[in-house]
């Protein structure tokens, strides 16, 4: 399970940054005309999370979480900044006590 949690560490930090990308490149796209942070980095985001969302399944998987733990993780790449805080969640107060007990 800890390479599963290394992971999603490495996912959930990656599209926290690249969504916070995203979102500061909106208010060049509709007050400055100029769509190219948008347009580029959009489908980026829209990869990784579909990669954050497999590993997030996998993790919570092995870790035999409810459904709806699950999903809540899933939905935090989904909001800037959220991500950071799931994350930290999910390794220092689930997983790492489950791995330090086994």
């Amino acid at each position: 399970m800890q390479g599963a949690l290394t992971r999603y560490r490495i996912i959930a930090w990656i599209v926290g940054v690249v969504l916070i990308v995203l979102v500061l490149g909106m208010p060049l796209k509709y007050l400055g005309d100029n769509d190219v942070v948008v347009a580029t980095v959009g489908p980026v985001h829209g990869f990784l999370f579909m990669v954050y969302l497999a590993l997030t399944f996998d993790l919570g998987r092995r870790a035999r979480w409810p459904l709806g733990r699950m999903a809540l993780v899933m939905l935090a790449g989904t909001v800037p900044f959220l991500s950071f805080w799931a994350e930290r969640k999910v390794s220092h107060d689930w997983i790492k006590p489950e791995l330090a007990a086994a």
